[in-house]
């Protein structure tokens, strides 16, 4: 993931900002609690295409 195109991205949701789990190729919203997926390279930033999170994911 280009850490300048992480600079810009938001969650679509809450405007807030993303973390980049490179592992699971996901950009996660804590405050959303919503991980966005990466496919190819490209961030899906769609809601409905997000994987919500369970509660131990997001408070890390």
């Amino acid at each position: 993931m280009n850490p300048k195109l992480l600079e810009i991205l938001v969650c679509p949701v809450t405007k807030g900002p993303l973390v980049y789990d490179k592992q699971k190729q996901e950009l996660i919203s804590r405050s959303a609690r919503l991980a966005y997926p990466v496919r190819d390279g490209i961030p899906v930033m769609l809601e409905d295409e997000a994987r919500r999170l369970e509660e131990h994911e997001y408070t890390e």
